[in-house]
């Protein structure tokens, strides 16, 4: 090979440039700020300052309070007009002049859920976090920057660039907005900027700090709900009764739906990108409310003759099993109280059990809503409770009550506390992890499912563990008349 190629190929290389490794891009942007052990001293921020539109000159003040682990509160007035959001922990909400308060929902509320946890902890904590992380390069301002790209275990992916020269984050990109961040000075121990030109949509925006107070005293009731609505609510306590009661008319229609349910699992690649990777169809009915699920489909492709041929004589098997389950539980039933052990649990139980708050109006797909945050109650009895309350007794999250059908419209949840199946052993459910259900009101009268989703970690009899990531989406409702015979099932389970 001649000498010149050679040289040529190098220089090709040279100008091209390699990403530095994303963990010691970070490490070296640690040191920058002034430290792992003292940034993460600070348990809060308060950062004031004034904020100019670029688009219209147009100005005002900016408020941003951060709180540990994730609670964040950014209040921005504009001539007037108020744009406030917020993360309490549980629910992520936002309101302005012009549409008032609601709660942020999918990705909008798992991104104002991360940029509370990042603001609160950078990136120090992205290993315990389970969060990923991949590396780039890019100019940002002209200026050379490392590309970090931080993805958390919910897949809400934030851009981190940091300059090449300095070590310091220069620039953050998410799916809702872009940060400049500029003047860094010392405040205490650490540099934080002092400067943001944020842009959202079409807007760009310039915030300069006045100044920063670390570990100042921040109510927690500042990262709340504004109350600012008038109207009465209903008594939750009744409101969860009518739900409970409701159940079992729900129960009933069931028997005469089936709709189709596609199951997509999704995995992260080293570039940070999430990605379909299998898939199963089903169509769903239900039988005196356990549900028939017979597989139709794998990967958008049908099943062949004999693979489906096995799923409909799967599915008679499982019918009978049905029968039989029912014939055990009437029996139990006629010789004295049965085990509330192994009984499915119903929502309005789940909230029975756990602490309610921050309780108000919302219109969540053009319908009157009642919406409220859950946590686990301290003063419930989970030890001496059925096995499902157990779990629950460890999630958090915000619930969407339609006002008028007293069914549940939405649920966001996540686990506060690792939970462990047969002591440890058998299974373990990672802190984090996090599970989201929409319904849809189908003719007027039941809501049924229309998408979950579902990222976890677990491990499995003491071996590696498995990370899930899964989205389920349900369609083409359809009513009619079930007889038994007829059914066929993949997996039978109680709702």
């Amino acid at each position: 090979m001649r000498p010149v190629f050679i040289i040529g190929l190098l220089l090709a290389f040279a100008s091209f440039g390699f990403s530095q490794a994303p963990s010691q891009t970070l490490k070296r942007a640690e040191k920058a700020v002034g430290g792992a052990k003292q940034f993460q001293a600070i348990a809060s921020i308060q950062r004031a300052g004034r904020i100019t539109r670029i688009s219209d000159g147009a100005k005002g003040r900016y408020v941003l309070n951060t709180s540990r682990p994730n609670l964040l509160n950014e209040d921005l007035d504009l001539n007037g007009f108020e744009v406030e959001r917020g993360f309490n922990g549980r629910s992520a909400w936002e309101r302005n002049s012009r549409d008032g308060l609601q709660t942020l929902t999918g990705s909008a509320s798992l991104s104002l859920q991360a940029k509370g946890a990042f603001l609160n902890s950078l990136w120090l904590n992205h290993k315990a976090d389970k969060s990923k992380i991949a590396a780039g390069k890019a100019s940002v301002n002209g200026r050379d920057t490392n590309v970090v790209i931080l993805t958390t275990a919910q897949n809400i992916s934030t851009k981190l660039f940091f300059d090449a020269a300095s070590g310091l984050l220069v620039r953050t990109e998410t799916l809702d907005e872009s940060i400049d961040l500029d003047d860094y000075r010392d405040v205490g121990p650490v540099k934080l900027p002092h400067i943001y030109r944020i842009k959202r949509g079409d807007a760009v925006y310039e915030v300069k700090l006045d100044g920063i107070k670390l570990n100042p005293t921040i109510a927690r009731s500042e990262f709340d709900f504004p109350s600012i609505s008038g109207q009465p609510l209903p008594d939750l306590t009744q409101l969860l009764a009518d739900v409970q009661a409701n159940e079992d008319k729900v129960e009933a229609l069931l028997d005469t739906y089936s709709f189709t349910q596609k199951s997509t699992r999704r995995a992260l690649g080293k570039d940070g990108v999430l990605r379909d990777t299998e898939s199963d169809t089903y169509q769903l009915s239900f039988y005196k409310g356990y549900r028939i699920r017979r597989l139709i489909e794998k990967n958008g492709q049908p099943l062949n003759k004999n693979d489906q041929e096995d799923a409909d004589k799967d599915a008679a098997k499982q019918v009978a099993e049905i029968e039989k389950e029912i014939a055990k539980s009437e029996k139990k039933a006629a010789n004295g109280p049965p085990s509330e052990d192994g009984k499915s649990v119903s929502i309005a139980e789940v909230l029975r059990a756990s602490k309610l708050t921050n309780p108000r109006r919302e219109r969540f797909r053009d319908r009157d809503v009642i919406v409220f945050d859950f946590e686990p109650n301290p003063n419930f009895d989970y030890k001496n409770a059925k096995s499902m309350l157990k779990f629950f007794g460890k999630t958090a999250g915000v619930i969407w009550v339609d006002e008028k059908d007293k069914q549940v419209a939405r649920v966001e949840a996540y686990l506060e506390d690792s939970f462990n199946i047969g002591g440890g052993v058998l299974a373990k459910l990672k802190k984090g992890a996090t599970f989201t259900l929409e319904q849809s009101r189908v003719n007027d009268e039941i809501w049924l499912p229309s998408q979950a989703d579902i990222n976890l970690s677990v491990r499995v009899l003491m071996l590696k563990g498995i990370d899930v990531n899964q989205v389920i989406r349900s369609y083409e409702y359809h009513k009619f008349a079930t007889e038994v015979k007829d059914a066929a099932v993949k997996d039978v389970i109680k709702p």
